[in-house]
């Protein structure tokens, strides 16, 4: 009996687990919903480094040097900006990430997470014309990123519910993008390639690119009185609802639920927005169990990352990576727990071209 892709098992790992039936994401033995209550973003990077390398275990150790990190990062900023003139933020991030060096692992690991903001503010500046922010070593990841966005300290209220987003997605499983990454881990190459391999993975609009489409679909319908005539007409056409549904996910994704809750302690930035999503959401899963009434199509973690991200203040066309920002711990771990296995990742695949004439040549090949 064949494996499909979906159900190959490709590595061992401590780190987290996705229980798709069940609805539940498991990190370090802490259920998410425990880890972002509990856990800030240098304290979740310090649980999934430390897990592999104990010498990057410590959470205040782990500020210190991500701080010292990003001010390095600083450093190549004009250099990088002057090569990536004109190319989209997530490009600026995947060039900028393979731009840059460091000595032995646990460096790169601090230099790719350090480098992500850094980046992200700076690209993110130069579309508005205005010059880059050079980061403070003495403040959190977090709201030194929003710091280097604004310019100006960042609203406490901000940086727990964009702290609260990029705990949720630090780490998923074996997606798309870590599995690149270990694939990448596994040849002996190093972190820097193996989060710039990540990152162009990310970058694909099946894996990080749904939150800002869902912003898009709240601007067509526009009024909450419209959304159950807009979304009964876009099931009618076939349309894919963004923000609804997931691959793995049979029951609510619980990083929705998270984001949820973290916009609701955020506050109502807009409540007029507030009120169009929340008839979105109702009018989408109406409609979504009544046309599919076998399946459980609900609101899942894009739904959610679109409306905190933008309640934070971040541009839709930084969503991607914003997503990066978080998701490299994840990446960073499975690298440091891939190159411990010192094991290449080596497929097979099944061969179903053309065969020579008169032969068996395939049965044999894939027998």
């Amino acid at each position: 009996m064949s494996v499909t892709m979906d159900d190959a098992v490709a590595a061992e790992t401590v780190l987290s687990r996705v229980d798709g039936e069940g609805g539940r994401l498991v990190v370090r033995g802490l259920d998410l919903e425990d880890l972002v209550a509990g856990h800030g973003f240098e304290a979740t990077a310090a649980l999934l480094w430390g897990a592999v390398d104990p010498g990057l275990g410590d959470p205040a150790a782990v500020a210190t040097r991500l701080g010292a990190a990003r001010a390095r990062v600083f450093g190549r900023v004009p250099a990088i900006l002057a090569a990536t003139d004109g190319l989209a933020p997530i490009d600026v991030l995947r060039a900028g990430v393979a731009a840059l060096s460091a000595d032995g692992d646990r460096a790169a690991v601090l230099l790719a997470t350090a480098a992500m903001p850094v980046l992200l503010a700076a690209t993110a500046r130069r579309g508005r014309g205005l010059a880059p922010v050079a980061p403070d070593p003495a403040l959190g990841q977090v709201a030194d990123l929003l710091r280097m966005l604004d310019g100006a300290p960042a609203d406490p209220a901000r940086v727990r519910a964009l702290e609260a987003y990029l705990v949720t997605v630090a780490d998923h499983g074996m997606n798309a993008s870590t599995f690149a990454a270990r694939v990448i881990a596994a040849t002996a190459s190093d972190p820097l390639s193996a989060v710039a391999g990540a990152i162009g993975a990310l970058k694909g609009p099946l894996h990080g690119g749904a939150p800002g489409p869902v912003l898009d679909m709240l601007d067509a319908v526009g009024d909450p009185a419209d959304a159950d005539a807009w979304i009964a007409a876009a099931l009618a056409r076939g349309d894919r609802l963004m923000g609804f549904g997931h691959r793995i996910y049979r029951a609510r994704d619980p990083r929705a639920d998270v984001l949820k809750a973290a916009l609701a302690d955020l506050g109502p930035r807009d409540p007029a927005r507030a009120a169009l999503a929340e008839a979105v959401e109702r009018a989408a899963r109406k409609a979504l169990a009544a046309r599919y009434p076998g399946r459980r199509l609900d609101t899942n973690v894009e739904f959610y990352t679109a409306l905190l991200l933008e309640a934070v203040g971040i541009d839709r066309d930084l969503f991607t990576p914003a997503f990066a920002v978080g998701r490299v711990l994840g990446w960073t771990a499975h690298v440091l727990e891939q190159r411990a296995t010192g094991r290449l990742i080596r497929p097979k695949s099944r061969y179903v071209g053309p065969v020579p004439a008169g032969d068996d040549y395939r049965a044999a090949a894939n027998g």
